[in-house]
């Protein structure tokens, strides 16, 4: 990649932006990549009293070497797609999921006292749903997030805005082999529960004080055949509407917050 200085530019329409460099956009998303220790190579703030108002950001990127440029609020809302980008966007490199065997090194050294919570999404590709499904399993403390290589939505600016900076705090893992991999995790002693419509209990019927991997899959299809087959235990959540299910972000959330209730209340 170039050097700060010589970073290549594109044009999409408008100003040239830096090439093979990830927007990201929204004060908690900038935020949270500065507090990780990430450096943006630009930061682009729109034009009239942003700057008074972003000023702790603006100062933090500038003193790690930031160029910092004052652009009109049509060009922010060029390239943030009409999301809301609350008048900042960071360019930086783009950001990747950790290797499986991280993964492993990390469970191997997992201390006893505190069981693993883990998030397994299979086939989620939308990246609003990826966003929003990072955002819960921070609020609720999961340890890491696990997707596999193929059918997952990639770590773009939308999931980075959505997750509004848990893309930045969550690990997140790729791995080549999703049921292969939940092999693996209930070798070292993880259980794995997966969600389906048409399963037998309640998710509110199951322990989860233990070492614990929830397994969520893409809306309308679902898990794929040999990822549930992988699963120790299949769960339902309850459903009294009209609605059939929800939406995979929600019911991530949902599944987590049960799992932190039951950890909590025997605290």
């Amino acid at each position: 990649m170039a050097s700060k200085g010589k970073t290549q530019r594109r044009r999409s329409g408008g100003l040239a932006t830096p090439n093979g460099l990830d927007s990201v956009f929204g004060v908690h998303a900038v935020k949270a990549m500065l507090e990780r220790g990430e450096s943006p190579h630009e930061m682009w703030v729109q034009e009239g009293d942003a700057g008074r108002r972003l000023a702790e950001l603006i100062d933090t990127a500038r003193s790690r070497g930031a160029r910092l440029k004052a652009v009109p609020r049509d060009e922010l809302d060029r390239l943030s797609q009409g999301a809301s980008h609350q008048g900042i966007i960071a360019f930086c490199p783009p950001l990747a999921p950790a290797s499986e065997e991280s993964l492993w090194l990390q469970l191997r050294a997992w201390p006893h006292d505190t069981p693993p919570l883990l998030l397994i999404l299979d086939g989620v590709t939308d990246v609003h749903n990826m966003g929003a499904c990072l955002r819960s399993a921070d609020a609720a403390g999961v340890h890491g997030v696990i997707m596999p290589k193929d059918r997952s939505a990639s770590l773009n600016a939308t999931v980075r805005k959505v997750a509004c900076g848990a893309a930045e705090s969550v690990p997140v893992y790729q791995v080549t082999n999703l049921a292969r991999a939940m092999e693996r995790l209930k070798e070292l002693g993880v259980w794995i529960t997966g969600t389906a419509g048409d399963a037998d209990h309640s998710l509110f019927e199951v322990d989860f004080s233990g070492p614990t991997a929830l397994v969520m899959g893409a809306e309308g299809k679902g898990m794929r055949r040999l990822t549930r087959e992988a699963c120790d235990r299949l769960v339902k959540l309850p459903m009294a509407g009209q609605v059939s299910s929800l939406n995979v972000s929600v019911a991530a959330g949902v599944c987590l917050f049960e799992v932190v209730r039951q950890r909590t209340s025997t605290l």
